[in-house]
């Protein structure tokens, strides 16, 4: 089992019990304490995990949100597709991270990068990125939206548009395998799309359950995706995306 498949094991296990000792961790996978502490230091370090009473819990936020079974394996599914996206993003680049709270997720994982640029509209992103000083985080005016915590409106399109980031992050309200990526709020559909056109690498983050069209703003066809990070591709979904979108499975919980 590699570093990155423990850490995801030992993140849904947490999430199960709440407080996992390092020693029961250890002993579950085999290794050696010293090498739990390092999984369990990468975790605590990007906001997942909090470490408590010799070994590792979940951090406040988690703690307080909704505990249903299949909210929490929701919320594991967004975790694991950060953490992988933050993999893939390399040193000293310049990041467009969205609105939404599974982009909070991608800064919260991307916190421990030594050097990065990021423009955003989400001020969620800014504070999870705001006690990493390698990291400068430009935000966008804007419409401020005390629900969201974030700005919208055109100030936010031109934002985005003054700047070619190396990649662009963002997520969606739904997907329709026809119409292609879709949303609620006009103006969050103008910022996507300000986002995915105005940089390199063009990246989406969404779970199996995006897909349904119940929205009626459209952002853009899957043709201005070049990554697809998902938890599960159903096959029918997978033959009506283009060839060109590279489409990453991170699995999801059991």
């Amino acid at each position: 089992m590699s570093a990155k498949e423990r850490q995801s094991s030992i993140l849904e296990w947490v999430n199960e019990q709440e407080h996992v000792e390092v020693e029961d961790i250890a002993q579950r996978f085999g290794v050696t304490t010293q090498t739990i502490r390092r999984d369990i230091n990468k975790l605590c370090e990007i906001g997942l995990l909090r470490r408590r009473y010799g070994g590792v819990s979940l951090p406040a936020s988690a703690a307080i949100a909704p505990t249903k079974n299949h909210q929490v394996r929701h919320l594991l599914t967004k975790q694991r597709m950060a953490m992988r996206i933050a993999a893939d993003i390399p040193e000293e680049v310049t990041v467009s991270l969205g609105v939404g709270s599974t982009i909070e997720l991608v800064a919260q994982a991307l916190a421990h990068h030594k050097s990065l640029r990021v423009l955003t509209n989400n001020f969620s992103v800014a504070s999870a990125l705001s006690a990493n000083s390698g990291i400068e985080v430009i935000v966008s005016g804007g419409h401020y939206r005390h629900n969201h915590h974030d700005v919208v409106g055109p100030e936010v399109t031109s934002f985005f548009s003054s700047f070619t980031t190396d990649f662009g992050i963002i997520s969606i309200g739904r997907m329709d395998q026809k119409i292609g990526l879709m949303d609620y709020d006009i103006r969050e559909a103008e910022a996507s799309r300000a986002i995915l056109t105005n940089t390199r690498n063009r990246l989406l983050v969404a779970d199996h359950s995006k897909w349904t069209p119940n929205s009626y703003c459209r952002v853009a066809s899957f043709r201005y995706v070049d990554r697809f990070y998902t938890d599960v591709m159903p096959d029918k979904h997978r033959t009506g995306l283009p060839d060109s979108v590279d489409i990453i499975e991170c699995g999801s919980p059991p």
